[in-house]
């Protein structure tokens, strides 16, 4: 029993590779758990009062006087991604 050496631990490809995604995985949760980047809804009479899709949508339609940019989702739910103006007095979340 003098004679035996510890064996030491030596990684190999696929505990570099399991390293690797749990490292990619981290870095995506810290990254994409940051603030919101959308734009706040104005702090104005229009946009305070306005809680329905349909009053969204009359000026942020395709007709309507500042449509939504090309590439914006058409989800209808505008207070899912843009923050409420404070004082908001539309219907609740």
């Amino acid at each position: 029993m003098a004679n035996q050496q510890k064996s030491t631990w030596k990684p190999g490809k696929r505990d570099m590779l399991f390293l690797g995604v749990v490292a990619a995985v981290v870095l995506v949760l810290v990254l994409g758990s940051g603030e919101r980047k959308t734009n706040p809804v104005p702090n104005d009479e229009v946009h305070q009062g306005a809680s329905t899709m349909a009053e969204c949508m009359g000026c942020h339609g395709n007709e309507g006087v500042r449509p939504q940019p090309k590439g914006h989702i058409q989800g209808g739910q505008c207070f899912q991604c843009h923050l409420q103006p404070e004082g908001w007095r539309g219907a609740a979340r």
